[in-house]
């Protein structure tokens, strides 16, 4: 039998080629050839200057797959830069001709964000399939909004801080959508049209494990995101998370000499930064609660906008202009400060790590999953706000920092939330939860579990 072959096609980003990596593999193990293309970052977007280093690392840690750099489209050789959106969109043209160029192609896997990229495979003949690095629940409200829309005669953000009832999700507020949902612009329009593209493919591989998110998987498969169609295959395929690697980092030494489960681990993705005044808060807030922490300090950002897709990352943390006076020093014994980064499926799974203060960032959820530990939630952009009400409300892994959508979370609330989840019988048995759900991840993900035959099934399926 003729070796199947598929090319995925992450779009722009780290964030969106982390995972598509891990499904890369997945595809490796079951004897299926991988071709992913790359898209190179306009030149003065924040990855363009370390894109090669990123493609040099990726290939050198995959050897059985083969990496493709496309061209820059003809259209924006002279042009200035491109709203990134746009800059898919022209993608495309090279796309298709990489395409052609190859002998067969089984599949063409797509992130949610190059959903126009489904005409150049239906042009050519070629399944097109997304892989939906984000959840399920996330993934039936993405599905059902153009149709909720369409009914509601309003904008999303005109309902403020109403409650949003869904039959495919908890009640949340209609602020917790991402912003660029709210913004009721063009924006807006293009994220609903990627909806309804994702809703036109041969099927969709999501990011998750089916007893995470037994609603939202029931929801999808039973029709009732998209109303006015068949809603298509979807393949419960994870948790894919990276697997560890750099055991020499300093905080991984310190970790070493620290009790079992004793240490709360702060960090908040690779766009997650905070305001000075916000870091003196947290700091004052582990402080005073007592327990141990590891926290992860980026620079805060150039104005007090969110960090944006393509916009250049602070620099360097300059902790002890940042943080309260004497705090590290006075803090030695009971924490540790790293600036920018940790290597963190390292530190979620090292014996001494007892909880996690995450953004919910989905790469992060799941590996706070597998991991095993209780989840602190405190949301920053995209569609986290959701996956916190789905982390707290539907799969009781975690509770929220109150304040996360006002000016600062509190110090006051900071050190509350770390003392309940690391010394209290609620802590306790929000561990306990967290620990049985990794055996459920672990359980679905080896040869007989719901993941493992869900993509069993799709390769059957091409």
């Amino acid at each position: 039998m003729d070796t199947k072959s598929v090319v995925l096609y992450p779009g722009l980003g780290v964030g969106h080629l982390t995972p598509m990596l891990q499904l890369a593999k997945l595809f490796v193990q079951h004897g299926v050839a991988v071709t992913v293309a790359l898209v190179e970052p306009q030149a003065g977007d924040s990855a363009a200057s370390n894109f090669s280093a990123v493609v040099a690392r990726a290939a050198a840690a995959n050897p059985s797959v083969t990496f493709h750099v496309l061209p820059p489209p003809a259209a924006a050789a002279d042009a200035p830069r491109r709203e990134w959106l746009d800059y898919l969109r022209l993608m495309d043209a090279p796309l298709r001709d990489f395409l052609r160029s190859l002998p067969s192609v089984h599949a063409l896997v797509l992130d949610m964000f190059c959903s126009g990229s489904i005409d150049v495979a239906a042009e050519l003949g070629i399944p097109a399939y997304f892989f939906y690095a984000s959840g399920a629940s996330f993934l039936a409200v993405f599905l059902s909004l153009p149709s909720v829309a369409a009914n509601m005669g309003t904008s999303f953000a005109e309902f403020g801080d109403s409650t949003l009832r869904l039959p495919v999700a908890p009640p949340f507020k209609a602020t917790d959508l991402p912003k660029v949902i709210l913004d009721n612009d063009e924006s807006t329009k293009a994220i609903l049209r990627m909806s309804e593209r994702i809703a036109e493919s041969n099927g969709i591989l999501v990011n998750t494990f089916e007893p995470l998110e037994v609603r939202a998987v029931r929801a999808l498969r039973d029709g009732l995101c998209i109303p006015d169609r068949p809603t298509p295959p979807v393949y419960c395929v994870g948790p894919l998370v990276t697997e560890g690697g750099d055991k020499k980092h300093e905080c991984l030494e310190w970790l070493d000499a620290q009790p079992d489960n004793s240490v709360v681990f702060l960090s908040f993705g690779s766009m997650g930064t905070f305001s000075k005044k916000q870091l003196q808060e947290i700091a004052v807030g582990l402080e005073k609660s007592g327990q141990r922490f590891l926290w992860v300090v980026r620079s805060p950002p150039s104005s007090d906008e969110e960090q944006k897709i393509g916009e250049p990352l602070p620099g360097e943390p300059d902790l002890d202009a940042l943080l309260p006076e004497g705090f590290l020093e006075r803090t030695r014994d009971q924490g540790l400060v790293v600036k920018s980064w940790a290597p963190q499926v390292e530190v979620l799974g090292h014996r001494a790590t007892g909880a996690f203060m995450t953004h919910c960032g989905w790469n992060s959820t799941l590996e706070g999953i597998m991991a095993g530990l209780p989840l602190l939630c405190w949301p920053l952009y995209a569609e986290q706000r959701l996956n916190k009400v789905f982390i707290v409300e539907e799969m009781k892994l975690g509770v929220v920092l109150r304040g996360y959508d006002e000016e600062v979370v509190k110090a006051e609330e900071v050190e509350a939330k770390v003392k309940w989840v690391m010394d209290s019988e609620g802590g306790s048995a929000l561990r306990e939860h967290a620990a049985a759900k990794k055996i459920k991840a672990v359980q679905a993900l080896n040869e007989g579990g719901s993941s493992h035959a869900a993509f069993v099934e799709f390769l059957n399926n091409l």
